[in-house]
């Protein structure tokens, strides 16, 4: 498959992390454009990456494969609306603003092959994971180009069901924040237990990451592997039936259902 030419609109760190890892794969600057309000924001895109960036969303898409959408989620509609006029029949249009549905995009671009993304922030490190809807005017060729363009910043999965995108939010979009949170009472937990500071700190954030990468690298989940580390009496279990008396697996599936509510109400005020 030839490489296709990408648009970004908008070049925020989304945008630029994208733009990053396609860069980093060997796609060559000249398959890639993109349109910022922002001079300065232009200029650093520009220098970092070796791309044309202008201020002009319409000069941006001219030409364009791919149109990438990676505005506020705020604006979106009046971007689109002033957009649509620019776009080619057959142009895909990626959204990666949360909370936008395909359906309030067909409404702002008119009738077109759409997919809608919900990325999280590790891609900014490239080690995201990303849920991908496409509608149905989008061509197998121009999955595999969405698929391609998220695989360049971590995983990219398909949903079946746009309404899972709510889900994907709730789990993935939002869960790098549920990570902090442990990690933020993991190491006050240790300061109060006499540790210092820092090295409390350096003690969960390595134990954070060897535990994911132990998880990404076993041929078991995550329930055999903690089984696999909880002795019978052991000081692990007692610490585990604390979190599990305090009602932990139902705290998660709770804050997780608030999470996905939340998605959903968001795209109904957005695509107003």
């Amino acid at each position: 498959m030839s490489t296709p030419r990408i648009a970004f609109i908008g070049a925020g760190n989304m945008a630029a992390s994208l733009i990053g890892g396609l860069r980093a794969q060997g796609v060559a600057a000249a398959n890639i454009r993109a349109s910022d309000p922002g001079a300065e924001q232009r200029e650093k895109i520009a220098a970092e990456h070796g791309i044309s960036v202008v201020q002009s969303n319409a000069d941006a898409v001219q030409g364009a494969d791919i149109v990438v959408l990676a505005t506020k989620p705020q604006v979106m509609k009046t971007v689109c609306e002033a957009l649509a006029p620019s776009l080619k029949d057959g142009q895909l249009v990626v959204s990666i603003a949360a909370g936008i549905t395909c359906a309030s995009l067909a409404a702002w671009l008119g009738a077109r092959p759409i997919v809608r993304c919900m990325p999280n922030t590790p891609a900014l490190l490239r080690q995201g994971v990303s849920g991908l809807y496409a509608n149905a005017e989008v061509s197998a060729t121009q999955r595999e180009q969405a698929e391609q363009l998220l695989s360049a910043v971590g995983i990219a999965l398909w949903l079946e069901e746009e309404k899972l995108i709510d889900a994907v939010t709730a789990v993935s979009g939002s869960g790098p924040a549920y990570f902090f949170l442990l990690m933020e009472a993991m190491t006050a937990a240790g300061e109060k237990l006499g540790l210092p500071r820092d090295t409390a700190e350096q003690l969960t954030l390595q134990t954070a990451l060897g535990a994911a990468r132990m998880a990404v690298a076993s041929d078991v989940d995550a329930a055999e592997l903690r089984r696999r580390v909880t002795s019978p009496n052991g000081t692990t279990e007692a610490a585990i039936k604390t979190f599990q008396a305090g009602g932990f697996e139902a705290l998660v599936q709770q804050a997780l259902n608030a999470a996905d509510r939340r998605s959903a109400e968001l795209a109904e005020q957005l695509g107003q």
